[in-house]
This record gives C-alpha cells, sequence and structure tokens, in this order.
C-alpha cells in the first residue's frame, strides 16, 4: 500500500519564527538561554543545541527530524545548561507534558521557564535515513495517535496553518489490542523475548526526564536492588521496575523506545501502563501541573478490588 506524505512546509515559517523569538528574548534578556534544535552533521537530521547568543539564534531550526524530548536537559542529571536566569526552550506537545510532569514533582518552576510552543506535524520514527518524506509509514509510532497538536499555554507559538494530516495506523492501539488477546503466559513469553534483547546501556534511562536522579536506585551495590548484567532475571527486573517508576507519569515521548538500539517496544509498555491508570483512576498525564499522581494518592473511595 502507498504511504501519503504529510505535508511539512510549515516548518521554514515555524523556523523563522522560533529564530526571530529567540533573538527577542535573548536581545532583552528575557532569557539567558535558548535550548532548540540545530542541524547535525548527517544530512536532514538535528541536534539538541544551547544557545546563550543572539548570533547563534539562525542556528534554530523546525524540521521533521526534530526528534529529541527537550526537557531532559532542564533536570538535574544534566549539568550542561546554565542556571543563571530564566531559559527559554522549545517543545512540542509530548515535551510539554514531560515539563508539566517535573513542574508537579517539584523539580522545575514555570516562572524559570519561557516555553516556545512548536505546532506538531510529527515527527520520523527513525532519524537513520533522515532525509527522508515524512509519510505515513515513517512517521513515529506516537504521532498517530497524538491529538494535540499545539502545546497549550506557552509563552510563545507561531502563528502557521497547520495543513491536514491524512488517516494514520493506530500502531499503539492495535499492538496493544493484539497482546490483550493473547493470553497470560503468551503474554510473558513475548516479553520475556523482547527483555532478552537488552544490553543494559541505559540509553532509556538517559532520555528520559523522569530519570532525574542523580544516582539512580539501579546503580547501587550496596544494597544491589537490581542486577546490573544484562542477563534474562536482571533484564526483566529493570524493566518493569522502570515501567512501574512511570506508571502515572509518563508523557508519552517514546523517547526511550526511540534511543534503544535492540528495538525493544519499551512505549508500548508504557502505553499499556497509561491505559491501565485512565480506566482504573480515571488518571492520565496533560498539560495541568498536579502535585500528586495517582500510585502516590490515596482517596477514601478508592477502589481496593484488586486486594485479595
Amino acid at each position: 500500500m502507498q504511504s501519503d506524505t504529510v505535508d511539512t512546509s510549515c516548518h521554514a515559517v515555524i523556523t523563522e519564527a522560533v529564530r526571530h523569538e529567540a533573538r527577542r528574548i535573548l536581545s532583552d534578556g528575557t532569557v539567558t538561554a535558548v535550548i532548540g534544535y540545530a542541524a547535525s552533521r548527517r544530512k536532514g537530521s538535528t541536534q539538541p543545541i544551547v544557545i546563550t547568543s543572539v548570533d547563534d539564534a539562525d542556528k534554530l531550526i523546525c524540521s521533521a527530524a526534530c526528534v529529541n524530548n527537550l526537557a531532559v536537559y532542564l533536570t538535574k542529571a544534566k549539568k550542561d545548561v546554565p542556571r543563571s536566569g530564566r531559559i527559554g526552550v522549545v517543545v512540542k506537545s509530548c515535551d510539554l507534558k514531560a515539563l508539566v510532569g517535573l513542574m508537579g514533582e517539584a523539580q522545575l518552576k514555570r516562572e524559570d521557564l519561557y516555553l516556545i510552543g512548536i505546532p506538531c506535524t510529527g515527527v520520523l520514527g527513525s532519524v537513520l535515513q533522515p532525509a527522508a518524506l515524512l509519510t505515513t509509514a515513517s512517521i513515529a509510532s506516537k504521532c498517530c495517535e497524538c491529538t494535540d497538536r499545539l502545546p497549550p499555554g506557552c509563552d510563545f507559538v507561531p502563528s502557521v496553518q497547520l495543513p491536514q494530516l491524512p488517516r494514520f495506523e493506530q500502531r499503539y492501539t492495535d499492538e496493544i489490542a493484539r497482546l490483550e488477546a493473547m493470553s497470560p503466559a503468551e503474554r510473558w513469553e513475548y516479553w520475556k523475548e523482547q527483555f532478552s534483547k537488552c544490553i543494559k546501556c541505559y540509553a532509556c534511562r538517559q532520555v528520559c526526564p523522569f530519570c532525574f536522579c542523580e544516582q539512580c536506585l539501579c546503580d547501587r551495590n550496596r544494597p544491589q536492588m537490581v542486577e546490573q548484567t544484562p542477563r534474562p532475571a536482571g533484564n526483566t527486573a529493570w524493566h518493569l521496575v522502570r515501567a512501574m517508576h512511570l506508571a502515572g507519569r509518563c508523557a508519552g515521548c517514546a523517547e526511550c523506545e526511540r534511543a534503544c538500539p535492540m528495538d525493544i517496544p519499551l512505549n508500548l509498555l508504557n502505553r499499556k501502563m497509561a491505559r491501565e491508570l485512565k480506566e482504573l483512576f480515571n488518571s492520565e498525564t496533560g498539560f495541568e501541573v498536579r502535585d500528586k499522581g495517582p500510585l502516590n494518592s490515596y482517596q477514601d473511595d478508592d477502589d481496593q478490588s484488586f486486594i485479595r
């Protein structure tokens, strides 16, 4: 079946608008730095960039290869971004959900940020061939089910006419349905096979905005919580602990899945957890700051039928 091409002509307009706004807020002292995207060495690809000079604003770009969630550069685990003054950051809707979550966990303050929102037409699922057109086949799976094309509550969002997107295949929804149709034993075998591929590189942890601890509990040797070598028991423990740790917090940016060199469907697990929390607690990540999520708060009328 032939893939439909996604109209990305608005990227040029968004690029110019982001550059103009970056120049303005840097020159008038609104921010001391802007975190955004710049062209990378490989044709058509991008990389995160932190600029502190008006002269560098022309390096900023918007394209379908702007896949990174830049929220990760504002966590305690990262030391590269200046801490003096307000910071500007370019965000897609899924990135904004991560920032909102970090605000709720007292990791960031809204008044310390200047949010430059990107009207989004979707990003590439793989940047190995970034020069390829954005199509219904090459678009990231997370974008196929996203309805938040304009990040709300930002300080600046370029005014553009977003094109009507073609119909996408609901990849995560379909895959979750396929797994739910399996018996528990079959599902367990599926995930054991996926986790067995893990090489414990921790790329998933490095790109996740919610893995902001300066020392991860799973790195401790005394006591050792999770085996650190890439063996089946340790792999399963690592991924299940991480999935539960993200339950109710995950913004759905799918950076963990994109960064995984072994193609483990990590965001599929995260989306399944998100669906469970929606059904059990009517809770899902969004654009409103909340102090406590469903798994770290208690109400007298909570459903306790799962306790036996």
